[in-house]
């Protein structure tokens, strides 16, 4: 005699494990029964559908009490979208957009990554969305771009961050050919200095190149996209993700090898030579070519480039790991290659940056590529299928207010772990 026992229903209380244990149904036959002390019925007619729908129905019940324990939690302080006038696209990706957007209440200009949830779920970047978030969160280094707040829709992830607006080095690049080497030494210094607070907060960027480099409007340094991060790298641990921007990817992730920080110091290498050349280190025909040049030659340089400044970008781009310029903090910092830079100094931003850049108007975006600021501002539509079967669970805890921009003092929504940084979360 054999029988369909639903385990959260029928289980009885001598058996121990928590109560109302989720899971799959399991066919017992009779002496299984006798051995789990679950009597097998004689009736095999029975009700199958009455206990699923009993069973279904409490789930659900359950399942909705953590959603109605976190809809208790409000802070006055954390905006829509409706608390914006969206002005210009800033960029955009598969991924979504940044657009440039004024605060209805206080006319401060921000601008605001949008992420769409459905493609997030497609590819699988739910992990890498709130990573994003915490590197933001962070928020006490002068190198690195600001976040005011985050909130979500039911279709989408909102970034509220400070509106960088002299543009970023692809474009500086590209309108200049490449930097004289003064203003190399001080973007590099400044780029440093910000690799080295994410280090030493244990956050493996992976993702720096020109793009990702913006300056202030004063002419500073600020980094910016955080959605390659990996956070938790200290010690000896390591990641193996296959993952960057081609033209600047270390040689031990192409042969798909456990890597450390010393990815982030190949790529700081790469952007030196370009801000010094004008054009990437490696080239090839596609992107294996790209990749067997990347392991298997060194860079060239023009006769202009001095010695120092071969000297640590041939350290940087060192193949071995172990052996590359950066596995110690002073290695960076004592290069002759920097000797004319007040480190403490450049710290506290008392360094003139060499350019400002020129900004007529903060609220418009004039150092940004026109390709992007002439589309039209407006949402796309999201993937009906991918979000009727999406459950919003998976993104509890992303919104969150700075306490430094009226979050107030940190707190944390229900059955949320204590997040590292500074926060206000909901």
């Amino acid at each position: 005699m054999i029988s369909w026992v639903p385990c959260p229903l029928v289980c009885p209380k001598s058996l121990k494990g928590p109560e109302n244990t989720r899971g799959w149904f399991k066919l017992l036959n009779q002496e299984e029964g006798k051995y789990y002390n679950v009597p097998a019925v004689d009736d095999v007619s029975i009700n199958i559908a009455e206990l699923r729908k009993r069973y279904e129905k409490k789930s659900l019940e359950e399942d909705r009490k953590p959603e109605v324990r976190r809809e208790k939690v409000h802070y006055a302080n954390l905006p829509t979208i409706n608390d914006f006038n969206l002005i210009a696209v800033l960029g955009r990706g598969s991924f979504g957009k940044v657009m440039l957007a004024e605060m209805k209440s206080t006319s401060e200009v921000y601008a605001i990554k949008v992420l769409k949830k459905d493609v997030i779920i497609q590819d699988d970047d739910i992990e890498a969305a709130l990573t994003e978030r915490n590197v933001l969160s962070y928020g006490s280094c002068p190198f690195l771009v600001n976040l005011h707040s985050c909130f979500q829709t039911p279709e989408r992830l909102h970034f509220v961050m400070e509106y960088v607006n002299g543009g970023d080095l692809m474009y500086r690049i590209q309108r200049e050919g490449k930097f004289k080497e003064p203003v190399a030494v001080f973007y590099a210094a400044e780029i440093a200095l910000g690799l080295m607070f994410m280090h030493s907060n244990g956050i493996l960027y992976r993702d720096l190149k020109l793009d990702n480099v913006m300056l202030s409007g004063e002419g500073h340094i600020k980094i910016a996209d955080f959605g390659m991060c990996k956070e938790r790298i200290t010690g000896g641990a390591t990641a193996r993700t296959f993952c960057g921007t081609p033209d600047y990817i270390a040689p031990e992730i192409i042969k798909y090898r456990p890597y450390n920080r010393m990815v982030d110091w190949w790529a700081y290498g790469v952007l030196l030579y370009e801000m010094l050349v004008g054009q990437p280190p490696f080239d090839g025909e596609d992107e294996d070519d790209l990749f067997m040049n990347i392991v298997n030659q060194s860079p060239s340089f023009p006769w202009a480039v001095s010695k120092e400044a071969q000297s640590i970008v041939k350290g940087l781009m060192t193949k071995d790991p172990s052996k590359r310029l950066g596995n110690r903090r002073t290695e960076i910092m004592e290069h002759l290659f920097f000797r004319h830079i007040d480190w403490e100094k450049l710290e506290r931003l008392e360094i003139q940056p060499p350019y400002r850049p020129v900004i007529k108007n903060a609220k418009r975006a004039e150092n940004f590529d026109k390709y992007f600021t002439r589309q039209k501002v407006d949402f796309t539509p999201p993937d009906a299928m991918v979000m009727s079967n999406m459950s919003q669970d998976m993104f509890v805890g992303f919104s969150y207010v700075s306490s430094e921009l009226g979050g107030g003092d940190d707190k944390q929504a229900p059955n949320e772990s204590q997040p590292r940084y500074q926060a206000t979360l909901v």
